[in-house]
């Protein structure tokens, strides 16, 4: 059984908050690792391609916790289509995005300059907005008011679509890997609940002049998204050619002495997914949700704008997040999130999303 309505567990603030507080210096970058590239040829693969491909995802999760996918099944041309929508919409005047800004304790809507890390405590330097299938009632901008961005919504909402079939075709793999069934993961997404949480988000992160690109109190850097781990099961992230930034490091180093960061190449025609931390629990520890960040350009020099699209694969929340050795107490996924949103980021953030 996968699904419950009743709380099962109550839960301690996870050990990764405390060890995220602690990510916030600027460390070293290398380039001795590599995120490893699977190409999954549309889906179209052979059973015994099949079997190769789950143990490619197995190694690179269970190590890096980060891969990119070729082949994944959205053109390059979908893609720099929702980007364009994302582009459009950032660009309305700010009293317009005001009309769907994010409500508290809700993930979805538009944010700007509002998230903070614990591995930082200062806000990342971005916007987004958020959408949340079952939570979308007054969140969309009025297109017929706002004639730049027509035909924004039918084209997210298709867009995100495919998102989640390519999550749900990935998660595949670790279900069957974990020893549950093909479809495991898919029976808890289900887009048609009322409780589920799956999100797309679009983001773009500010353009800066070199004079505003100062080093703070402390000789860090300005970080578009300091470092962190997901708290979901699965994020496919898509990027733009040329538009670098994201790096990852894998947790086993992220207590040492030294904070070596390697850089995630940035293609709009490569698929970048990593694990979160709700899959992590769910496998036992196995599979590895890993810290990561967005680091801007050098101290002094100007920073252009960046767009990305993160897509989190997390499941609905009344779905039982217990693993096949039982490391942990279950738990639903709603409590899951409601305990690493309130660790992180306060009581204020809690509550249904």
């Amino acid at each position: 059984m996968v699904h419950s309505t009743t709380p099962t567990s109550t839960d301690t603030v996870p050990p990764e908050l405390e060890l995220e507080s602690r990510m916030g210096g600027v460390g070293t970058e290398t380039t001795d690792r590599a995120v490893p590239v699977i190409d999954v040829r549309n889906w179209e693969l052979t059973d015994e391609e099949w079997d190769a491909k789950a143990e490619e995802f197995w190694d690179a999760a269970t190590t890096i916790g980060f891969f990119q996918l070729t082949g994944f099944g959205i053109t390059r041309q979908e893609i720099e289509a929702q980007f364009a929508e994302a582009e459009r919409f950032f660009a309305l005047p700010g009293d317009t995005l005001a009309t769907v800004a994010k409500p508290k304790g809700r993930n979805v809507g538009f944010e700007h300059r509002s998230q903070i890390r614990p591995s930082t405590g200062t806000p990342d330097e971005k916007e987004s907005y958020q959408i949340t299938r079952p939570l979308m009632e007054g969140m969309w901008i009025d297109e017929d008011a706002n004639p730049s961005v027509a035909g924004f919504r039918e084209a997210s909402l298709a867009f995100e679509a495919k998102c989640h079939e390519v999550a749900m075709r990935v998660l595949e793999f670790f279900a069957v890997k974990l020893g549950f069934p093909k479809d495991y993961f898919r029976k808890v997404h289900d887009p048609e609940s009322d409780l589920h949480q799956c999100t797309l988000r679009m983001i773009h992160y500010m353009a800066m002049d070199a004079r505003h690109n100062v080093a703070d109190e402390h000789g860090n850097p300005i970080w578009r998204a300091g470092a962190h781990t997901d708290f979901n099961l699965l994020t496919l992230l898509f990027q733009t050619d040329g538009q670098s930034g994201l790096q990852v490091m894998p947790g086993a180093e992220a207590g040492g002495d030294v904070q070596a960061w390697t850089p995630v190449p940035a293609r709009t025609d490569v698929l970048t997914c990593n694990i979160g931390d709700m899959l992590m629990r769910w496998s036992d520890d196995r599979l590895k949700s890993n810290f990561h960040r967005v680091k801007a350009a050098d101290i002094g020099v100007d920073i252009p704008e960046r767009y990305s699209m993160p897509y989190f694969a997390q499941a609905d929340r009344d779905a039982v997040i217990a693993g096949p050795r039982g490391k942990y107490p279950p738990m639903t996924a709603g409590e899951y999130l409601d305990m690493r949103i309130q660790a992180n980021f306060g009581k204020a953030e809690s509550g249904k999303r």
